[in-house]
This record gives C-alpha cells, sequence and structure tokens, in this order.
C-alpha cells in the first residue's frame, strides 16, 4: 500500500500520534471512523444506484465477457467470412444466378488487369545483395 512497509507504517503511527497529542487522539480517531462508514455508505449507494439504473446487479455481471483481450481481429474477420449469407437467396433463382454471374465477372475482370508477377533470379554462384542500412 503506497510502498510503505510495516515498520515504516508503525513509524508513521508513532509520529502522528506524537503531533496529535493524547487530548486530541480520541477525536481524531472518532473522525477516522466516521469517514471510513461514509465512504462505505457511499459506495454501496453507488452500487445500489447502478443497480436501479442499469437493472443488473453488479455481481452477476460476467466481466470477462467485456474483456478486451479475448477479441482476436482475425477470428471475428474469419466469422465474419465464413459466415453463411447464402440461406436468404435461393439456390436456383434469378438472384442466385445474377450474384454468381457479377462475381465470376469480377474475377475475370481482376485477373485480366493484374500484370503478371516478374521474378528475378540471381545467376548460380552470386552472393545475395547485403544493405548494411536495412539491419
Amino acid at each position: 500500500m503506497f510502498g510503505i512497509n510495516g515498520p515504516e507504517f508503525l513509524l508513521l503511527l508513532l509520529i502522528g500520534i506524537m503531533v496529535i497529542g493524547p487530548k486530541r487522539l480520541p477525536e481524531y480517531t472518532q473522525k477516522l471512523a466516521n469517514l471510513v462508514k461514509e465512504v462505505r455508505r457511499m459506495a454501496s449507494g453507488a452500487r445500489e444506484q447502478i443497480k436501479d439504473e442499469v437493472g443488473i446487479d453488479i455481481d452477476e455481471v460476467d466481466w470477462k465477457k467485456y474483456d478486451p483481450r479475448q477479441y482476436d481481429p482475425r477470428r471475428i474477420i474469419k466469422e465474419a467470412l465464413m459466415d453463411d449469407d447464402a440461406k436468404a437467396v435461393s439456390p436456383g433463382g434469378p438472384a442466385a444466378v445474377a450474384a454468381v454471374t457479377v462475381a465470376s465477372a469480377a474475377v475475370v475482370s481482376a485477373a485480366e488487369s493484374r500484370p503478371e508477377r516478374v521474378i528475378e533470379r540471381l545467376p548460380d554462384g552470386e552472393p545475395a545483395p547485403f544493405d548494411s542500412e536495412a539491419t
């Protein structure tokens, strides 16, 4: 707690008792007790207010479900792409035929407009180029 270990806490407590003095010590302990009670009451009130406004109990919430570390973008995209949206289209209907035709035309046009890939190979025995600034 605040980087204070046991002996340091006791030393601070003794110094506090000496500074406050035995006459005012009961007054300050009562103030500390009232402060702790007030903080507990406020926390309980906040919990009840959340329960009233949201309609759920905080203890019943599955917090693991809201953990952002569980969301893997690759998995989400894969599930979205693999999602079967073809259920709404009948297999032999005109919409299905039109969709297949449009998709086929898009694939063919994309293949025609793409330049051919050129692979340059080094002659046998020649070492690969080395860039000292790239490392």
